[in-house]
């Protein structure tokens, strides 16, 4: 399967990415549907889904938020849980 994304070229083997796809008819494999979004390749023939990301190795990762005193966070998000507050005012 070939692939271009951002004007370049990438090509994947079929039964190393999609056993679905691998087994598929030429009529099924032809018959997709790029998703709305341009990340994902769709084939409703065979009800498979593809992500252009997955494809390309590209992982995301949540952010993260360093704290220069990660002590004093802490106790902030301790003394806004219900928990904490519940156990003062008995």
């Amino acid at each position: 399967m070939k692939l271009w994304v951002d004007g370049k070229e990438y090509t994947f083997s079929l039964k190393k990415i999609s056993s679905r796809l691998y087994n598929a008819s030429k009529i099924e494999r032809l018959a997709f549907r790029i998703s709305s979004s341009g990340y994902g390749i769709h084939w409703p023939l065979i009800d498979e889904d593809l992500s252009i990301d997955g494809l390309l190795g590209i992982k995301h990762y949540p952010p993260t938020i360093k704290y220069e005193y990660p002590q004093q966070h802490l106790l902030a998000v301790k003394e806004k849980s219900s928990i904490y507050k519940s156990k003062r005012n008995k």
